[in-house]
């Protein structure tokens, strides 16, 4: 162990960067890791479900903080790919010039995303579904009555809980209902993958970043459905918790118990010329075919600005 200038601290093989009043923060192999708090599932919790309405989401599970590192992979970016953790990172401009205008996202992303994670994933026929802007900011312009919400191209917080956006065992008939939806001369495909794909637009660091979890540090078993019901209103939480018909029938996420071996990893220097592309489910299991992923807040950068990101969700066919 040896005290260093500048408040560094040299331990073995690990140089630790000391800053009053902030979590310990590792530099191990090049790569920077912080202890930060992720929210996971409690065993035992019962009625999980999620609700989301105009600039407001609520889940009826129980969740607790855990405390967890998170590695900084930005400056080893070069790293990661689909097959081996889940996610990769790569650039790719966009000629978006406002993300919170849904007007010209929708006129010029859904075919950048397409285009994108085609390349990425090498598949032969991408299928977008929607996309959402994410923001730690001030939501009450937001937070409106409608009618009709169908939770597409609008403004929500981040999602602060240790998750994935599919559960597995409704995954299939999803890919199938979309695939013949939009494609409905198309030959049988043998493979296909759900995935986000993820770009920041505010400057870096965010306040409330996104942590993404290897694949291959999530064992098959793991995972807990939380049905999601996408309403104009938040109801009370009487009604959150009463009996709904056809539950099983609904859309659900993967919600999960905290696990000593998940490893995380987030990219604080990301710029909004790149993209996080991220597994929600590949059908080839070989392969890392999931990725839990969350937002958490993250003090180890005092000067941290707002979280502006947008995600756009598609599934990828391989014929």
């Amino acid at each position: 162990r040896y005290h260093g200038s500048r408040g560094f601290v040299f331990h073995r093989w690990r140089l630790y960067l000391i800053i009053p009043g902030m979590n310990l923060t590792a530099v191990d192999d090049g790569v920077r890791i912080i202890k930060a708090s992720i929210n996971y599932l409690v065993p035992g919790s019962f009625v999980n479900r999620r609700f989301v309405a105009p600039g407001e989401e609520m889940n009826t599970g129980t969740y607790e903080p855990c405390t967890v590192e998170i590695r900084d992979g930005y400056p080893v970016k070069e790293r990661f790919n689909l097959d081996s953790h889940g996610f990769v990172l790569a650039e790719h401009h966009s000629r978006i010039t406002d993300f919170f205008s849904k007007q010209q996202v929708d006129a010029i992303y859904p075919d950048e995303v397409v285009q994108v994670v085609m390349q990425l994933t090498g598949a032969d026929r991408v299928a977008p579904l929607g996309w959402m802007v994410r923001t730690s900011g001030d939501l009450s312009k937001y937070q409106h009555q409608t009618v009709g919400y169908t939770h597409k191209g609008g403004v929500q917080p981040p999602a602060g809980e240790a998750h994935v956006d599919m559960t597995p065992g409704r995954a299939e008939s999803m890919a199938g209902r979309i695939y013949a939806d939009h494609f409905p001369d198309g030959k049988p495909y043998k493979r296909f993958i759900a995935s986000s794909l993820w770009r920041i637009f505010s400057p870096a660091p965010p306040d409330w970043p996104l942590a993404v979890c290897e694949g291959g540090s999530v064992s098959n078993e793991e995972g807990t459905p939380n049905t999601m019901f996408i309403v104009d209103q938040l109801p009370d939480r009487e009604a959150m918790l009463a009996e709904i018909p056809d539950e099983d029938k609904a859309m659900a996420a993967d919600i999960f118990h905290f696990k000593p071996g998940h490893r995380w990893w987030y990219f604080p220097g990301m710029n909004r010329d790149e993209v996080l592309l991220f597994k929600f489910y590949d059908s080839d299991h070989s392969k890392a075919w999931r990725v839990p992923h969350t937002a958490f807040h993250d003090t180890s950068y005092p000067d941290a600005a707002i979280r502006e990101s947008i995600e756009f969700r598609t599934v990828a066919y391989f014929l």
